[in-house]
C-alpha cells in the first residue's frame, strides 16, 4: 500500500505542483480575477485528486483480488492527500520565490480594498487592522504553509471520502 500511495502522491502533487507554479508564474504580469485564480486551483486540485479514485480502484483490483475496506481506501486517499498538500505548499513557495510576489500584501490591500466599498469608516478601520495582521502573519513562512496546506487538505480529505465510500468493497464483485 506504501508503494501505492507514493506513486500516486506524487502524480498527484506533480499535477497540483505544476498547475500551481506554472499559472502563478506564467499569470504574473496578468494577474486573474482572484475568482477565476480559485476556479483554476480547485479544478486543478480535482484533477490532481483524481489520483485518488484511480490508485483505490486499482490497488482493490489488482494487489486486494477486488476486496478494499472503507477504512484501507480512506487511508490510501490520505496518504495521497498529504503528499500532493506537500507538493502544493512547495510549488507556491517556489512561486513566491521566483516571482518575488509579496501575497500578503496584495491580499490584504484586497481586504481593505472591498472594505472601502461600504464607505463605513468602523468597518474601514476593521478591515485595515484585520489586514496588517493577515500581512505580518502571511511574512512568516510556517503560517504561510499552513495557510497554503489548508486550502488543498479540505478538497483531499473530501475526495478521499467519497472514493473510499464509492469503491470499497467486503466481498468480490
Amino acid at each position: 500500500m506504501i508503494t501505492t500511495i507514493t506513486r500516486y502522491g506524487l502524480a498527484a502533487g506533480l499535477i497540483i505542483g505544476s498547475i500551481l507554479f506554472g499559472t502563478t508564474v506564467g499569470l504574473q504580469q496578468h494577474i486573474p480575477d482572484p475568482a477565476v485564480g480559485m476556479a483554476i486551483g480547485y479544478a486543478g486540485m480535482l484533477l490532481a485528486f483524481s489520483m485518488i479514485v484511480i490508485a483505490i480502484r486499482r490497488h482493490r483490483d489488482g494487489v486486494l483480488g477486488g476486496v478494499i475496506g472503507f477504512w484501507p481506501a480512506l487511508g490510501l486517499g490520505l496518504g495521497i492527500t498529504l503528499i500532493a498538500t506537500v507538493f502544493y505548499v512547495l510549488a507556491w513557495e517556489a512561486a513566491l520565490a521566483v516571482t518575488g510576489m509579496d501575497f500578503g500584501a496584495e491580499y490584504a490591500g484586497m481586504m481593505v480594498a472591498e472594505a472601502e466599498k461600504t464607505r463605513d469608516a468602523a468597518a474601514i478601520a476593521k478591515a485595515k487592522a484585520e489586514a496588517a495582521q493577515f500581512a505580518r502573519d502571511y511574512a512568516r513562512p510556517l503560517w504561510r504553509m499552513g495557510v497554503t496546506a489548508t486550502e488543498i487538505l479540505p478538497v483531499g480529505l473530501l475526495v478521499s471520502l467519497m472514493a473510499a465510500g464509492w469503491l470499497s468493497r467486503r466481498r468480490p464483485a
